[in-house]
């Protein structure tokens, strides 16, 4: 059993990223006391009609202004899975390649969940559907209802995912 070291009145505060082009999806979310909490969520959403570099740069641009306000401690944003569409793929890469700049930038530590990962540390099942995860989500956060975008509650999820791993491998 691995000892747990540190102040237990102390404030963690995470920022979860949901990566995409159109829409990413953002959630900063606190443990205190052992209680976890939603502090902001939200979404950075750009227009088609921008270039693919002027997209880049405004999502890479609001991050920073999120992390800026919400100084999280650290960051978890979702792994690359397999896609059927290559060119989703490559623009989900390009995204999560700028949100990965940015945070280490501004010197937050990253920390990576495939959907896999953050289904089963939410629900304790791998395959779960979407519709479980955001009520889950929901749940251990106490909210009032699912949060929309679906990005966005995708965020809340990974931010939570993280937190529990957090306990489980001891990360400082």
């Amino acid at each position: 059993m691995k000892k747990i070291i540190g102040n237990s009145n102390s404030t963690l505060r995470i920022l979860g990223i949901d990566p995409g082009t159109a829409t990413t999806g953002w959630a900063i979310v606190e443990e205190k006391n052992g209680e976890i909490f939603s502090a902001a969520y939200g979404d950075i959403s750009t227009a088609k009609s921008n270039s693919d570099d002027s997209r880049i740069l405004e999502m890479a641009q609001d991050l920073e202004k999120i992390i800026k306000k919400h100084k999280p401690a650290e960051a978890a944003i979702e792994s690359l899975f397999f896609f059927k569409n290559q060119k989703t793929v490559i623009q989900v890469a390009q995204s999560r390649g700028a949100m990965l700049l940015t945070l280490r930038q501004n010197n937050v530590k990253v920390f990576g969940y495939t959907p896999l990962q953050v289904k089963q540390a939410l629900t304790g099942y791998g395959r779960a559907e979407k519709k479980q995860m955001q009520l889950m989500t929901k749940n251990i956060l106490h909210l009032n209802r699912i949060p929309k975008p679906d990005d966005t509650a995708d965020a809340l999820a990974i931010a939570v995912c993280h937190i529990n791993s957090r306990k489980f491998n001891n990360l400082k």
